[in-house]
């Protein structure tokens, strides 16, 4: 139990850096400016996700050998959150955001959950000791 309470905290505060660093990159949500709170939740969302996604792998005993399966998996899970956010309006982004050719959405958030739910895996499972 301890390990996935560090699971889901290590990919909270990863993720909150993230969103904090890139949320200049977009200029809305909802129609209403970004504050901090649209930021903590949007990092427990990712949290949420990045716990589950490493939690499916771990249960089915995929996670050691197809640990680059979170990677594929969290690209594809941004891109339909993006896909949907952006065609529902639910955010716009400014001109700062490196835009992925042929799909139209931006880079920063599709790598987002691929990059520190894979740095997650890394350090609970590959560095840490914690049982």
């Amino acid at each position: 139990m301890k390990k996935w309470l560090i699971v889901f905290s290590l990919a909270f505060a990863l993720n909150f850096v993230w969103e904090n660093l890139h949320s200049i990159l977009y200029l809305h949500y909802k129609q209403g400016l970004i504050s901090e709170l649209i930021l903590i939740r949007a990092s427990l969302v990712d949290a949420i996700i990045i716990t589950l996604l490493i939690g499916v792998l771990f249960f089915l005993g995929l996670l050691k050998r197809f640990h680059w399966l979170i990677i594929i998996t969290g690209v594809i899970i941004s891109i339909s959150i993006e896909v949907w956010a952006l065609t529902s309006s639910r955010w716009a982004y400014s001109e700062a955001m490196p835009i992925i050719p042929f799909i139209d959405v931006g880079l920063t958030p599709t790598i987002q959950i691929a990059i520190t739910g894979y740095l997650v895996y890394y350090v609970v499972f590959c560095r840490s000791r914690i049982r």
